[in-house]
């Protein structure tokens, strides 16, 4: 797997409404940026991990929004979270990120966990 061409801009994809919300939680709760990542878990196989961070790791890529929020990856995780795209919906009293990715190839029966291609084909 090589990672070290990939275009910043065709990596991920946040919605006006997430770059906001992710700001607003970044402003209230003092915050540097938005690590996304993947970890090992459930039946088949990843979770993404969205979380609020002081810094980026020592090996991250940095995506600045346009509004100034910074959003970390790590630059092995690339592949996998290239084309996804992450937004921010409300509906009723529910509010949630709403996270699209072509490269998920299969979803357990609850949502909790998902398979990846991880490979550059």
């Amino acid at each position: 797997m090589s990672v070290e061409k990939f275009d910043l801009a065709q990596t991920i994809t946040i919605t006006p409404a997430a770059a906001s919300h992710f700001r607003e939680q970044l402003q209230r709760n003092g915050g540097a940026g938005v690590r996304i990542g993947l970890k090992k878990s459930g039946c088949t196989g990843f979770k993404y991990v969205i979380e609020e961070v002081s810094a980026p790791e020592e090996n991250d890529v940095t995506l600045t929004l346009d509004n100034g929020v910074a959003i970390y990856f790590s630059r092995e995780g690339a592949i996998a979270l290239r084309g996804m795209e992450i937004d921010y919906t409300r509906e009723g009293v529910n509010q949630t990120l709403k996270i699209e990715n072509p490269n998920v190839t299969d979803m357990c029966g609850c949502g909790e966990s998902f398979d990846i291609k991880t490979q550059e084909t």
